[in-house]
């Protein structure tokens, strides 16, 4: 990066950089009520300065945690600067949890200052108040709804800012002081792991590590203060947190806060971003809607998708990587980009980006080449919270779909013997909150994190990531099982929401399979398939023959790898219900609990593997509101077609 960044080792010491020399250019957008407004580098400041003051007029002190509890807000971004400018911790909850939920992470680092966003959220930190009663203070930003609202733990942030700005002119100086005082060892922030395979952890990063990994990224991709990033997944993911604090307060680029969650889409037409981050499930959803309006379209629109996208499969990646390709086949993919590829990469809102990312888990290699031919720079990354993101990234020109790239620039990779990976980095955790032994099993005495994940190196120094270590199985036949190579498969198909595959020590692979609503609520529609809701869709034999071509496509594709040729799907059902994070079957960041969802469908398992056709379930579900109701469903089993392997096929 061209800019001087030494001696600036704290996010507070670089935003009082931005400020300075960059003090009228937007640090934020924010989308309210259609209208974008914006916050400069200087307003920024300001906010965060008063809110600081403020929460030091309130007893905040170093070592203290804020918990923060909202949607992207310039103010849950300035909130979480505000703590660490007097040498707090920001700690970022996740917006959709369930009050109970917020207990642990509270009682946990004995929170006594939170930031909630607005009502709802508010609501919930009332409501734990009796497990929780050293939360003593709750700034509330959205007044809507609070009117009557009495406890004497609540102040909006309006009036904690008025009391900062009178303190500030009391004691000018005071600020100054506490941010010079920061150090890069101390303690950021602390993010809790998602809690996929038990009680969630407090990840514990400093200023220094975060900064090291923001700006070892930011450099290889020559991110600067032109750049601009929708922020739009939880803030208390850290992927989100590295890319819309991290990094912007290394480079200075403009972060974007839509307007709701259901304006993303259009609010990335209007901003443009050119650094784009999703996980797999988003990039899923946007081309489950691409397929929906193509079978609205025209006939003649859809041959020309159809072509068009031909071209783009053959040489689109092949483009995008700036390598040979025939004149001919470079002429149609331009015309392509003029009629196809251009008014979609707009529709998608990635007409500018420059730079796209997904993590979290595996893309499928099909997803992933299709974003590519459409000439967005659609790249993998492999990281965590304990390394604060940046691991492995794919340098661009040396882009594969089976991989996650090399090593990122300070970091070193190992394996033990059983493949699992380990990982020294600058950008490794401090420790997990008040766990030593979880400490002590995930980092070693020589530095090494161990990952949990399996993989290994290939040829061109590129990591790949097999599965999970715990996940990764044998079948009764002793060949590989891997389930989340499997169901990553499955989900490319616009139909197929979810898939939970089943099979360690088994004598065959079966799966669950959550379907689209969307997707195949349109699929019936167009067929005149008249329905009264999820359960009754999902029981539809037309529905359960849709989602067997999806499964034999996904069988015969596995037939071509000898390593888990055996692991073809032979019987499946569609529940019943939608996988669900207040069910406890999904984490927060939206990934599948597989170990809970085969322990409490248990039943279903069974008939799998009993041979039956049909079994009854029983559901309790937990709806938005926080009521519990009950699904009675009887579920059909199908049978799948398999394949021969190929090396077999050859020798025949």
């Amino acid at each position: 990066m061209a800019e001087n960044l030494s001696g600036l080792d704290t996010f507070p010491k670089l935003l009082q950089h931005h400020a300075r020399t960059r003090a009228e250019r937007p640090a934020m957008r924010e989308k309210d009520l259609g209208i974008w407004q914006t916050w400069s580098w200087r307003r920024f400041a300001e906010e965060v300065r008063s809110l600081a003051s403020g929460l030091a007029a309130q007893g905040f002190k170093r070592g203290d945690h804020l918990a923060i509890v909202g949607d992207n807000r310039p103010r849950v971004y300035a909130a979480m600067c505000a703590a660490q400018c007097l040498g707090g911790i920001a700690v970022p909850l996740y917006q959709d949890a369930a009050a109970a939920e917020m207990a642990f992470p509270i009682q946990n680092a004995a929170i006594e200052y939170a930031i909630a966003e607005d009502q709802e959220q508010v609501d919930k930190l009332l409501e734990i108040l009796p497990q929780c009663p050293q939360l003593a203070h709750i700034y509330f930003d959205e007044p809507r709804g609070m009117r009557h609202y009495t406890q004497p733990q609540l102040m909006s942030c309006d009036k904690l800012v008025e009391l900062g700005g009178e303190s500030h002119r009391r004691d000018p100086a005071f600020l100054e002081g506490e941010i010079a005082q920061g150090a890069g060892a101390d303690t950021a922030a602390m993010f809790f792991t998602s809690g996929t395979t038990g009680v969630p952890k407090g990840v514990v990063l400093t200023h220094a590590s975060m900064i090291d990994r923001a700006a070892a990224a930011a450099e290889m991709e020559g991110l600067n203060d032109a750049d601009v990033v929708l922020a739009y997944l939880p803030p208390a993911w850290v992927g989100q947190n590295i890319f819309s604090y991290a990094q912007s307060f290394v480079t200075g680029y403009c972060v974007c806060c839509p307007e709701s969650a259901e304006t993303v889409t259009s609010d990335m037409r209007d901003i443009g971003p050119t650094y784009y981050f999703a996980p797999p499930r988003v990039f899923e959803a946007l081309l489950t809607q691409v397929s929906i309006r193509m079978e609205d379209a025209s006939a003649f629109k859809r041959s020309l998708y159809r072509y068009f996208m031909e071209v783009a499969r053959r040489v689109g990646g092949e483009i995008l990587d700036g390598r040979n390709v025939a004149i001919l086949d470079r002429l149609m993919y331009w015309l392509g980009d003029a009629m196809v590829y251009g008014p979609l990469r707009n529709v998608l809102g990635m007409s500018r980006v420059r730079v796209a990312y997904t993590a979290g888990e595996a893309i499928g290699p099909d997803l992933f080449r299709f974003y590519r031919s459409l000439g967005i720079n659609l790249k993998q990354l492999y990281g965590s919270t304990e390394t604060s993101v940046f691991v492995c990234v794919q340098p661009n020109g040396q882009v594969k779909a089976d991989t996650v790239g090399p090593a990122v620039k300070g970091v070193e990779l190992s394996f033990t013997p059983e493949r699992e990976l380990l990982i020294r980095s600058p950008g490794l955790f401090k420790e997990y909150y008040r766990n030593p032994e979880a400490t002590a099993a995930s980092k070693d005495a020589q530095g090494w994190f161990h990952t949990g994940d399996a993989g290994y190196v290939d040829a061109d120094g590129h990591l790949k990531i097999i599965d999970r270590v715990k996940d990764v199985g044998k079948l009764a036949s002793g060949s590989l099982f891997a389930p989340k190579y499997l169901e990553n498969k499955l989900k490319f198909f616009p139909f197929i929401k979810e898939a939970v595959a089943f099979g360690h020590s088994r004598d065959r692979v079966c799966a669950f399979i959550n379907m689209d609503m969307e997707a195949v609520g349109n699929w019936a529609e167009k067929r005149g398939m008249p329905y009264s809701g999820y359960v009754d869709l999902a029981s539809r034999d037309e529905v359960y023959g849709l989602i067997r071509e999806c499964i034999e496509k996904v069988n015969a594709d596995l037939a071509t790898e000898p390593e888990i040729a055996s692991s073809q799907i032979q019987r499946f059902l569609i529940l019943h219900k939608e996988l669900d994070a207040d069910d406890g079957e999904l984490t927060r960041t939206r990934k599948v609990r597989r170990l809970h969802v085969g322990e409490k469908y248990a039943a279903l398992v069974d008939a799998l593997y009993g041979g039956k056709q049909v079994v009854h379930v029983e559901a309790q579900v937990r709806y938005e509101d926080g009521r519990t109701g009950s699904i009675s469903a009887d579920l059909k089993i199908r049978d799948t077609k398999t394949f021969p392997p190929a090396a077999a096929r050859k020798a025949a």
